[in-house]
Order: structure tokens, then C-alpha cells, then sequence
């Protein structure tokens, strides 16, 4: 007899699938909303970031994160390769000399955020040169993807694999271990592209997860996330702590899971 799968771990269904886009517009505009705010944000010391789109989004489709990290007084930068179209030799070489271009430049570890396909490459890199990443804070990624049926965007993914010199092998990070460097997961238990128990990280000293209430594709604009990157960033180097939201915004941060 089949057991009732768990919650999260398979595709999202229709509802959320199709309103995916629809509550990503609604995610921007409460980021505009609450846009007076900013002020209140957690600020830090204004050390490096570098920000790797999702599967084919740009340094365009991550402008709203840019411009609040920018805000802050953070140097925020792109990945500067064009569409995210997967691991092609563009992308993995480019992302590789980015990484060692701004460590170089700033003569310290640089800050990596990933908007789900650009979290996996995050992690990857961090894993990679670890001296040269400060911490990785994901959104809405799918870092344990164990199937390709967890998620919707895998024909778009396989569209260009021709193009691809790194094989995507499942499960994602398999008897990895945790990232020798702090890493945070933001998900959303709404999500409607890929099955939200996929991007949660394991449990380790210095890894969390971080639930909000967003769209897939909302998630690199919505202020609960974007509340939370700041509060990441906002740590010493060296003092590493996990999040904890403020009382007047504790609402906006469900229970995380475990994937115990």
C-alpha cells in the first residue's frame, strides 16, 4: 500500500502553478507599498554582494533586490552574463572569474544571493572557493531537488542543455554535507514552480531556513524576503547567529520546516 506523499515534495499543483505569475505582481507591488520602511531596515557594513539570477531571468529581473541592497549602502553586483539559460560554459566560467574579480577588488569575501537556479549556483561556488564567499542566502531554490518532477520549470531547464557543460545530477548535493560557509534558505510555502520541501537546507550549525509567504517568482521583491536578506547581511562575519524576526513582523514568517 502506498503512503500519502509528503507535503511539499511534489510539483506544485495548478492553483498555485498558474497564479504563480499573478501573485509575483502583487508581491512588487507590496515591496512598493512598503516601500517607506527601508529606513528600518537591518543595516551592516556595506560589505560586497553579488546576486545570480534565476533560470532565465537577467541582472534585469533581480533590479528590485539591487536597488534595496543599494539602499543599505551595500556593493551589490550582477552576474553580468545575460539570460540564465542553466550551466553553460558562459555561465560557469563567467560566475567563476565574477566571484575572483570582486574578492580582488575588495580584498575580502564576497556575499552570494541566489533567486532559485542561481542559489544552486551559489552553493556550488561557495563549495568551490570557499575563502572567497562570506555566506550564501538563497531565494526560493531548490538545493535538494531529488526529481525532475518536483518542479515546473524542468522543459524549460532541458530546453537548452545542449548548451550545458555541467551535468544537473539528482539528488542535488547528495552526501554533500553542509556548506563550509553560513548559508541561508528563503522559501515559500506558496511556492508554484517547484515543490518548496526542495529548498530546505539540512540542519547544521550555521544553516537555516526561513519560510515567507510569497510567489516563486515574487520572492527576490517580496519585503518579508528582502527584510530577511538585510537582516543576514547585517551580521558580523564572524557572529553568525539565526534569524529571528522582529515581534511586529513575526506574522510574516511562518514556522519553518524541518526536513526531519
Amino acid at each position: 500500500m502506498t503512503g500519502t506523499p509528503q507535503r511539499g515534495t511534489a510539483a506544485p499543483g495548478d492553483l498555485l502553478y498558474f497564479t504563480d505569475p499573478a501573485r509575483a505582481a502583487i508581491d512588487c507591488a507590496l515591496l512598493a507599498y512598503t516601500a517607506p520602511l527601508l529606513a528600518a531596515f537591518p543595516r551592516g557594513d556595506h560589505h560586497p554582494v553579488l546576486v545570480l539570477p534565476r533560470l532565465n531571468g537577467s541582472d534585469t529581473s533581480t533590479a528590485a533586490l539591487h536597488t534595496v541592497l543599494r539602499a543599505l549602502g551595500y556593493r551589490t553586483h550582477g552576474w553580468r552574463l545575460g539570460r540564465n539559460i542553466g550551466p553553460t560554459s558562459k555561465a560557469v566560467h563567467g560566475m567563476r572569474a565574477r566571484l575572483d574579480y570582486l574578492t580582488n577588488r575588495y580584498q575580502q569575501p564576497v556575499t552570494l544571493i541566489g533567486w532559485s537556479l542561481g542559489g544552486i549556483y551559489a552553493r556550488q561556488l561557495a563549495r568551490r572557493t570557499p575563502q572567497a564567499v562570506r555566506q550564501v542566502i538563497t531565494l526560493g531554490s531548490p538545493i535538494r531537488l531529488a526529481r525532475h518532477d518536483q518542479s515546473h520549470a524542468n522543459h524549460l531547464f532541458h530546453r537548452h542543455s545542449h548548451l550545458h557543460i555541467e551535468p544537473l545530477d539528482l539528488p542535488l548535493e547528495r552526501d554533500a554535507g553542509p556548506l563550509p560557509v553560513p548559508a541561508t534558505s528563503i522559501y515559500t510555502p506558496l511556492d508554484g514552480i517547484v515543490a518548496w520541501r526542495t529548498c530546505l537546507d539540512e540542519p547544521a550549525p550555521r544553516t537555516e531556513n526561513i519560510a515567507v509567504l510569497s510567489s516563486h517568482l515574487g520572492i527576490a521583491s517580496h519585503p518579508a524576503a528582502l527584510w530577511a536578506v538585510a537582516d543576514r547581511l547585517a551580521q558580523p562575519a564572524d557572529r553568525w547567529t539565526p534569524f529571528q524576526p522582529p515581534s511586529l513582523l513575526r506574522m510574516a514568517y511562518p514556522a519553518p520546516e524541518s526536513r526531519s
